[in-house]
């Protein structure tokens, strides 16, 4: 969603003009796998991590323009909500000691950001979903001055007709609605990039998709929304509902939610792209001046425009993305499963989970998608969400007698998916002392069954019991989880409740 969109009207016209421009970037798109255009294998990865701003208060801060403004710097950009940001990362070539340097790259930008928010009496909050949040803080008016934002919000506002509804039942229930999608802005995540080739794409999407449970077990970090506790990683379902564009008639006719697991296994990226065009209506119908097929026909590479601003509206777990670089195109799995924080230790600790998992299995004979209904897959995510470290997952049982067997996912990691993971790191021909710290925190928290979700929990419970009123345990639970953030040492080893005065 980063193209240049500028605000404004969209007429039937538009809409047709745009519905015949991506079917002309679908056709593009095939000619070119067809014809072995893309680039070839260079081991790319890319991070993202979306970000909140808090006072030294724990409350929500809807100043992003003044802090990017303080911060100076093409790597911190707007999200949608006034109290986001988001930080990219340059791609970096996996091997040798490429988590360390990405660590350290996190943790100078990020304290620089955060200092310069401090100016302002703001600070840096890397957490899934902001404990402090209220309703009244994600409205229309608090949606980040970007002309994309505004039009993407219109669309979907019109598209669904009536109030967006949030109804999520966790430990608490929380029933409410909202006129516009800014509740979607309350979700702050990492979102992972890997560039693969045509022929590997589908075994490393089906991979990521097979393993989204397992990094939503590990890593969930948004318990609390709108001042109620609900699921161990809440943001999934407020995804779902903040962005569905469906009344409720077309949503029991089975239409698919924008936000999605997805339904199937694939073959092919091209399967997906496909998808997108056929369930999804276009919500920024925007055309480019490019003729893709004519710029095939003179021997050049389209920048299929439409396909990309179409492909950003249609939010995957695990995205299938077409790029340029350099006038070569390349496709990348965007994987957007994880919440953001606990630590950059932890973030970088998934990260290197991730990468060296997904290659395995990607490169394994008899994969575990082969063995695993996707219908579980999906089942799996769900049951991740709502309990976090203590889920209890589907999946293959190892032998010739097969079937699936529920096992809790601390043990499933730990037995059977921490060695793929380094089997898969050493692939990559990552140094072994980055491939055995990352690994090892991994496993600290299966050990000591806890991430950012069951912290947060038992934090804030211990709050209530000293006293303090449900808000004032928020922002109490809010304030010392940025404090322990910032000092970086991993989420497993954060002592519960408060320091004695």
């Amino acid at each position: 969603m980063g193209e240049k969109v500028v605000a404004g009207a969209v007429d039937l016209s538009d809409r047709q003009a745009y519905r015949t421009k991506l079917n002309q970037c679908l056709e593009g798109l095939g000619r070119l796998l067809a014809e072995r255009r893309f680039d070839r294998p260079r081991n790319l990865m890319g991070l993202e991590i979306e970000l909140n701003l808090a006072g030294s208060d724990g409350l929500p801060r809807m100043m992003n323009q003044e802090v990017l403004q303080r911060i100076a710097s093409r790597d911190f950009q707007t999200e949608l909500g006034m109290f986001n940001l988001e930080v990219n990362i340059v791609p970096h070539r996996l091997g040798g000691r490429v988590f360390d340097q990405l660590s350290e790259e996190l943790r100078t930008g990020l304290a620089y950001a955060h200092r310069k928010a401090g100016e302002v009496d703001a600070g840096i909050v890397m957490i899934g979903i902001l404990p402090t949040l209220g309703e009244h803080d994600v409205v229309s008016a608090n949606l980040s001055d970007v002309d994309r934002y505004a039009l993407l919000n219109d669309q979907m506002a019109a598209a669904r007709g009536e109030d967006f509804v949030l109804d999520i039942e966790g430990v608490d229930h929380l029933v409410c609605s909202s006129p516009s999608i800014a509740p979607e802005a309350a979700c702050t995540s990492v979102q992972l990039h890997l560039q693969v080739t045509p022929a590997r794409f589908a075994d490393v999407w089906n991979a990521a998709q097979a393993i989204a449970s397992v990094q939503i077990a590990l890593g969930a970090n948004a318990p609390f929304l709108f001042g109620k506790e609900l699921w161990r990683e809440s943001r999934p379902p407020l995804f779902q509902q903040a962005t569905d564009v469906r009344p409720p008639e077309l949503a029991n006719q089975g239409v698919r939610p924008r936000t999605w697991f997805g339904e199937r296994w694939i073959d092919s990226a091209y399967e997906l792209f496909e998808e997108n065009l056929r369930y999804f209506p276009p919500l920024l119908p925007i055309c480019d001046d490019e003729e893709p097929l004519r710029v095939l026909d003179e021997g050049g590479v389209p920048e299929l425009a439409e396909l990309v601003l179409h492909n950003g509206t249609v939010y995957r777990w695990n995205r299938p993305v077409y790029g340029m670089a350099d006038g070569v195109p390349h496709l990348r799995v965007e994987n957007r499963v994880l919440p953001a924080g606990p630590t950059v230790t932890d973030v970088i600790a998934n990260s290197a989970f991730y990468y060296g998992l997904v290659r395995a299995l990607a490169e394994e004979s008899r994969p575990v998608w082969s063995k695993l209904p996707f219908e579980a897959a999906a089942e799996n995510f769900t049951e991740a969400c709502r309990h976090g470290i203590d889920a209890e997952l589907l999946w293959p049982r190892p032998g010739r007698a097969g079937g699936l067997a529920r096992i809790p996912a601390v043990q499933l990691v730990r037995e059977e998916l921490l060695p793929l993971a380094a089997a898969g790191l050493d692939a990559w021909q990552i140094e072994p002392v980055d491939r055995d710290r990352y690994l090892g925190v991994i496993e600290e928290r299966c050990k000591r069954r806890v991430n950012g979700a069951s912290w947060q929990v038992a934090t804030y419970r211990r709050a209530l019991e000293a006293g303090l009123g449900r808000e004032a345990a928020l922002a109490a639970t809010t304030r010392r989880y940025a404090e322990l953030m910032h000092a970086g040492e991993p989420v497993h080893t954060w002592p519960v409740g408060f320091p004695a005065p």
